[in-house]
């Protein structure tokens, strides 16, 4: 072999690893790049304040603090929400035939989760802020959690449509009613609401055409 086939074998090498090395690490970046999900410390089930006390606190509240909630009260507050509280996987909220067909959307300020209650984990969707694109309420973008309710109505069976709309919509009123009750028994702010930016969520979460918006509730310390 000449030594200019030998100068331009080792180019073609050089090259080739060149090639190599860079496809690597546009694979490490996406792999770095891919949303996160969030592993919750396992709920505190006990204490709070007397059912009948949480009763007469609960209340709708508008305005936020910008305080995030910590991870420990994030976790209780979405096994209240709709977490497994017996070994046959039912929850704590009650859902039509047990469908179980109310996914809970998690908006925060590094992204949009979904809540895994078998695992009691968030599972990122989004990995950017999309608390603008729920609804035009200020507290929808200030407070530091927005849950979104959503029906998957592939889990509904043969209900015929009106039926899905009424179930759906009781299904996630009870979810609602536990974050409001559980908001009242640890201090926190709540409201609930329907005036849900529905194109705007279903585009930002990638929703599908069976996946239908029910409610939605913004969480937080109330601004002092």
């Amino acid at each position: 072999m000449n030594p200019r086939t030998r100068l331009r074998l080792t180019r073609l090498r050089i090259t080739a690893l060149k090639a190599a090395l860079l496809a690597a690490l546009l694979a490490v970046a996406q792999v770095a790049a891919q949303p996160a999900d969030i592993v919750l410390p396992p709920p505190q089930t006990e204490g709070g304040k007397p059912l009948m006390q949480a009763l007469k606190e609960r209340r709708t509240t508008r305005s936020f603090a910008e305080q995030p909630l910590a991870p420990q009260v994030l976790s209780n507050l979405l096994w209240a929400a709709w977490g497994i509280n017996r070994p046959d996987g039912h929850r704590t909220a009650p859902s039509a035939r047990n469908w179980q067909e109310i996914d809970v959307y998690v908006a925060l300020s590094d992204g949009l989760y979904v809540y895994d209650a078998k695992a009691h984990g968030l599972k990122r969707v989004v990995a950017r802020d999309v608390r603008t694109q729920i609804g035009a309420q200020p507290h929808s973008r200030e407070a530091p959690v927005t849950l979104v309710y959503v029906a998957d109505e592939q889990k509904m069976g043969n209900a015929d449509e009106e039926s899905r709309r009424t179930y759906a919509a009781a299904d996630a009123a009870f979810i609602a009613q536990n974050v409001y009750l559980f908001c009242a028994s640890e201090g926190l702010a709540s409201v609930v609401f329907a005036m849900v930016d529905r194109p705007g969520f279903t585009q930002a979460a990638g929703l599908k055409p069976h996946q239908r918006i029910a409610l939605a509730q913004s969480v937080g310390y109330p601004k002092r």
